[in-house]
């Protein structure tokens, strides 16, 4: 027995808690757990976190970044972890798996030094995990550590040449059906759709409208502001910009709003009507952006706006949007597809309806991990309906602008042309009404692209009802 005296043991650490990666984490078990959004989760978060002196601007822009970023690499992130763990990703843990994620994220989506994102992951585990599973986390990360993005990329992604669509969904994060239903609507080669879903992984500008009457782009502009690319209401923040310290969106006189969203309400304000042009219809009116838009818009023309909403909490807010408007409005609670109006009675009507919203991936990157290709067909019929409904609304010589924001074609031009073929109406080519934007397809129909044009893949079809 040796009689060498034995090395005393290391007094235990408690782990140190990271605010910014806590909350981060907190994000993801939230998206995790209650399928909610990250841009609904993440500011109240923040809000709360900012109340601590020790919680700056520079920690609110770093816990974004760890969220929303490891949310759109989400699909790449897994395969890596997947080869570096010694069981079927399905069976670690959920928390386990969004731990490992966000370091995954640090180590090959950030500047981030690799030591310092491993030992702040580990740390992070210890905080929410405990000390055992941390030791897995950590091992699991100190093999991720050792390639960077490229060289995980030539691992676990099959060459292009041997399957294009699996190739390009590992590298740029999407699910493979996704990558197909944008290639199918973009058409063109291989550079066209890489550049499409890089702008889906990239952070949106926050654009602003001044809506007509009530603010303008000269107000709404600062040192931190950039003029819009194509819409006349439009004014871009700067990184970093607050939307709710402009005293013009604070008072509900100019808001947040997509310019790809402008263009379209813009684009049916402006489309040519035959006869009186003096009741509106906004028929899929939540949350109310849109609306808003449109009633400033009417209000100087002298004519109406009714904005409905089938959800009531939805119609609220359509309310509050539209509050102070300058001209006539009537915000109505009701479904566009058992109308609560007569047939015949609007001018213009503007149906933006449901859908999968993979126009909007860069603002709701979680979405691309939820929507499944069974959902189109959940959607379909109701597209249809409203499409319907709404060419009933309008009277004859009057325009309807059917609108989503989804460039897949079973929920654009499938929809429309099927709405033709039932009803009396015409195509009106739109893209004239777009001026200055460029890359607008064949027509008569419009898409709008974020790597062409900067806004969301907002489509666009205008009808005018001719008999």
């Amino acid at each position: 027995m040796s009689d060498r005296p034995r090395r005393p043991a290391k007094p235990y650490r408690r782990p140190k808690k990271d605010p910014v990666r806590v909350l981060a984490f907190d994000a993801l078990r939230a998206v995790d757990e209650r399928d909610a959004y990250a841009n609904l989760v993440l500011p109240p978060l923040l809000r709360k976190a900012r109340e601590s002196e020790s919680f700056d601007a520079r920690d609110a822009a770093l816990a974004t970044e760890l969220v929303y970023g490891t949310l759109r690499r989400q699909g790449t992130y897994d395969r890596i972890i997947a080869e570096c763990v010694d069981r079927p990703l399905r069976e670690v843990d959920p928390p386990v798996l969004d731990v490992l994620s966000l370091g995954a994220h640090q180590l090959l989506g950030t500047r981030i030094p690799s030591h310092a994102a491993v030992s702040a992951t580990v740390e992070l585990a210890r905080v929410v995990l405990g000390d055992g599973r941390a030791k897995f986390v950590n091992a699991v990360l100190r093999k991720i550590a050792a390639k960077d993005l490229d060289e995980w990329l030539a691992a676990v992604a099959p060459p292009y040449e041997d399957d294009p669509e699996d190739h390009l969904a590992v590298v740029h994060s999407h699910p493979r059906w996704i990558v197909s239903a944008l290639w199918d609507a973009l058409g063109g080669g291989r550079a066209g759709i890489e550049d499409l879903l890089e702008a889906d992984n990239e952070r949106p500008e926050v654009t602003l409208v001044a809506r007509p009457g009530r603010s303008t782009t000269e107000e709404l502009t600062t040192p931190d502001t950039l003029p819009g690319r194509w819409s006349p209401y439009a004014v871009r923040l700067a990184e970093g910009g607050e939307p709710g310290a402009v005293p013009a969106v604070a008072e509900g006189r100019a808001g947040v709003q997509d310019e790809g969203s402008q263009l379209v309400a813009v684009a049916l304000a402006n489309a040519p009507v035959e006869g009186p042009d003096r009741l509106w219809l906004d028929g899929c009116a939540g949350p109310g952006g849109k609306a808003a838009l449109l009633g400033a818009l009417a209000a100087e023309r002298g004519a109406a706006l009714v904005a409905s909403e089938k959800q009531p909490h939805r119609a609220r807010l359509v309310a509050r949007a539209l509050a102070g408007n300058p001209g006539p409005y009537q915000v109505i609670t009701a479904d566009g597809t058992r109308p609560a109006w007569r047939e015949g009675v609007f001018d213009r009507v503007l149906v933006d309806v449901p859908c999968t919203g993979l126009g909007a991936l860069r603002r709701r990157p979680e979405a691309r991990w939820r929507r499944r290709p069974e959902d189109l067909d959940g959607f379909a019929p109701l597209q249809r309906a409203l499409l319907r409904e709404a060419l009933r609304a309008v009277r004859v010589g009057g325009v309807v602008g059917y609108a989503t924001c989804s460039p897949h074609l079973a929920e654009t031009r499938a929809v429309v042309d099927d709405a033709l073929k039932d009803a009396s109406g015409e195509l009106i080519d739109a893209r004239p009404l777009m001026p200055g934007v460029p890359g607008l397809g064949d027509g008569p129909d419009v898409q709008l692209w974020p790597h062409l044009h900067g806004t969301d893949a907002m489509y666009l079809a205008l009808i005018r009802r001719v008999g």
